[in-house]
Parts: C-alpha cells; sequence; structure tokens
C-alpha cells in the first residue's frame, strides 16, 4: 500500500555536505531563538530520533503540545508517539512539517501516525502474514477508530492522538472511512488495468490525505474551493512514490503502474520481474516509465494552484513537500529511469537548500503578518514553472 507520504523509506543519505547558503527570497534573518531547533546547520536537517538529538526532540514536542493546548499526559504521549513514527520514517514528510506553526504540527503528526500503522500492517508484518492476519489486524484498527470517533478517545496511541486531532479541525469521519477501504483493498488487489482504476483506489490512499490535511493547514478560500487541489497533490506524491518504488512492490507482489500504460510500450509484469531478477535494462521499461513520470507531473501542475489558497503560515511546509516530491521525479530521471532495480533519493544537500528556503518564508510570512483574504486576482494568476513542471519560487518571475 502506499499512503500519501506518509511512507517515506529513505536510504542513508550521503556524509553531510558543507551548510548551502540561502537560495534567493526574503531577506530575513534568522535568530537563533526563533529557529532553534527547526534551523539547518552544518548541512544537518533536523531529526528527531538520533542519539544526540533525544531531549532536544522530547522539548521540542512539548513545545509543539503546549503551544497546541494538549494538556492531558496520555494524550501527549499519544502524540509524542506519533511524532517519532513521522521522524523516524517519514523524513521528507518530517522535514516539510517542521516548517508549520508550532501548534499545528502535533494533528500532522498524529495523521501520519494513523497513515503508518494501517501501512504497517497491510506492509510490515513480512511475507510470511497472510491475506488473513493482515486483514484481521485492519479489522482491529477499524474497530478501535470507529470506537475512538463515536466516543472521543481510544487506548491505540496512534488512534488515541487521530481522533483528539479530527475532533479539533473538524476533520470528515468520511475520509478515515475511505482510506481503511484503500487499505483493505491492498489485501487482494495486485494491479490495475487503467489509470482510472488507480485513481479510484488512490482516492483512499492518497486524496483523502490531502483532504484531511487541508483544514489543519487553513486556506484563505473557501475549503470547497481549494478541495480538488488538496486531494490532487496528495495522489501526485503518491503517484511519485508508485515510480520509486516500482522494484520494492514487485517484490511484494504489486505493480502500481497502470497496466494498459505499460502495455502501450510491450512491457508487462513478467518482463518486470525480469528486469528485476537479471539486473538488465529494458528499453521498453524505460518508455513507460518515462511516460509514467510525465503523468505524474501533470497531476502536480493540476495540484499547483491550491498552494497560494492556503494560509500564508502554511504555504512553506506544502511548497517545500512540493519541491521535494517533484526532486524525486528529478533524480529518477537523471538516473535513466532505473527504479527497477534501486530506489532514488533526494540528496541531502537539496533537502537542506529546500529547508533553509522554508525557513526564510516561514519567517517572511510571520514577519508580514498579511492579512488572511486574498484576492480574486490573485488566484487566478498562472503558476509559474519551471522546466520540471515545479512550481518557481514565488517572486521568482
Amino acid at each position: 500500500m502506499r499512503p500519501t507520504e506518509p511512507k517515506d523509506r529513505d536510504e542513508p543519505d550521503p556524509p553531510p555536505a558543507p551548510r548551502p547558503d540561502l537560495p534567493p527570497g526574503p531577506s530575513v534573518r534568522l535568530p537563533p531563538d526563533r529557529v532553534t531547533p527547526d534551523r539547518v546547520t552544518r548541512g544537518r536537517l533536523p531529526h528527531a530520533d538520533g542519539a544526540r538529538d533525544r531531549a532536544g526532540a522530547f522539548r521540542a514536542s512539548g513545545r509543539e503540545l503546549d503551544a497546541a493546548g494538549v494538556t492531558d499526559p496520555a494524550l501527549r504521549e499519544a502524540y509524542r508517539h506519533c511524532r517519532r513514527l513521522n521522524a523516524r520514517h517519514g523524513r521528507t514528510y518530517f522535514l516539510a512539517t517542521r516548517l508549520l506553526p508550532v501548534e499545528r504540527r502535533p494533528a500532522v503528526h498524529a495523521l501520519y501516525g494513523f497513515a503508518r500503522k494501517a501501512d504497517d500492517i497491510v506492509d510490515a508484518l513480512g511475507t510470511d502474514a497472510g491475506p488473513a492476519r493482515r486483514d484481521a489486524g485492519l479489522a482491529a484498527l477499524q474497530r478501535e477508530l470507529d470506537r475512538g470517533l463515536r466516543d472521543g478517545d481510544s487506548r491505540e496511541p496512534v488512534v488515541r492522538a487521530v481522533v483528539d486531532t479530527a475532533r479539533r479541525y473538524g476533520i470528515d469521519h468520511g475520509h478515515f472511512a475511505d482510506f481503511m477501504t484503500a487499505m483493505r483493498s491492498d489485501l487482494v488487489v495486485t494491479d490495475y488495468p487503467d489509470y482510472a482504476a488507480l485513481r479510484r483506489y488512490m482516492h483512499g490512499s492518497a486524496a483523502v490525505i490531502g483532504l484531511q490535511m487541508l483544514p489543519v493547514l487553513g486556506t484563505v478560500v473557501p475549503r470547497e474551493t481549494a478541495a480538488p487541489h488538496a486531494a490532487a497533490l496528495g495522489v501526485a506524491f503518491q503517484l511519485t512514490n508508485f515510480l520509486r518504488d516500482v522494484g520494492e512492490d514487485l517484490d511484494r507482489g504489486r505493480v502500481y503502474l497502470p497496466a494498459d500504460l505499460l502495455a502501450a510500450h510491450g512491457v508487462d509484469r513478467a518482463l518486470l520481474r525480469w528486469s528485476r531478477d537479471t539486473g538488465r535494462r529494458d528499453r521498453r521499461i524505460t518508455a513507460a516509465l518515462e511516460e509514467f513520470a510525465a503523468l505524474t507531473r501533470s497531476v502536480y501542475r493540476e495540484a499547483a494552484p491550491g498552494l497560494r489558497m492556503l494560509e500564508p503560515v502554511s504555504r512553506p511546509c506544502i511548497r517545500a513537500a512540493f519541491v521535494l516530491y517533484g526532486a524525486i521525479l528529478d533524480a529518477v530521471a537523471r538516473d535513466g529511469y532505473a527504479v527497477v532495480h534501486r530506489r532514488e533519493v533526494v540528496p541531502r544537500r537539496r533537502r537542506a537548500v529546500v529547508a533553509a528556503d522554508g525557513l526564510a518564508r516561514v519567517l517572511a510570512a510571520r514577519l508580514r503578518a498579511r492579512d488572511a483574504t486574498v484576492r480574486p486576482a490573485d488566484l487566478r494568476a498562472p503558476v509559474p514553472y519551471d522546466a520540471t513542471g515545479v512550481p518557481l519560487p514565488e517572486g521568482a518571475v
């Protein structure tokens, strides 16, 4: 299964690079007391669970929970549990979350934690866990979620946190039901005949993640106006994961690339399996992956106008995620679409640059303290793109 990212299983990064210069953007000083521990230092990205950072992570999570008004000890520990999951498994997602206002971060950790819990039931029990056992695990999680949404609490930490988040932000319970339906389908569905079928699956596995996030991020337009773009962004992120993880998914017995797209280039599951097993390349596979990447970029373009519909303080977070996931597509292309054999990651230096730019934008948004309304003309203005299909920074053109 592939929840929108959530599932960012990054491989080890290369050795730390020197701290990059802040890219062109708002001229803002970064006072240490304002950005610690959220700053980028010596090229090292902020991770919560390193041995040297655990005390700092505990203090950071405490500040987040204090700002969010979470006082109950059991609930605070549930949110901390979700934060640890995000820091450990969703490093790109976690990095972007650190650019949100401090009081909104626990909600994002909770949404990630719940999705990760379901994901682990579907994928991480190992190949020796049959569909019946996984189905039982999902059913138990569903019962706990239903009970929590009804009663307002749960014994399961990720459910306790996500139920509180849903209550605080008025998140539609139907989004959780759609998500769980998609997770159950992953137990029995191993491929998709066409893109339409894949999109139906991704409504529950990806689009609803964007819709869950929208109340947390806030909008400067009616929520229903921004919703299609938020859903598209969730889909774009997941399509990126599908491309990046072709080989790993194949090992799990799944092919998420639409069968008709593959067939148009003479590719089927057997050819993918042959390429994976032998380590040999095939131009037909490369052509199919190139087409899938182009399809994915088109969904990013569908999602891009929604960035300007978010509250200004939330835009740096989503812009960072947008750029970093787009960079995965770039990395795949640079490596000749070898994803059947190896998994591409965004270089540490690139992630650090995006993080630094995001911090500058966060502080600029706070200092400007702009009114939360936008002019209709601002929303109609076209979003400028670079050659990769990723929106250019504001003010770049």
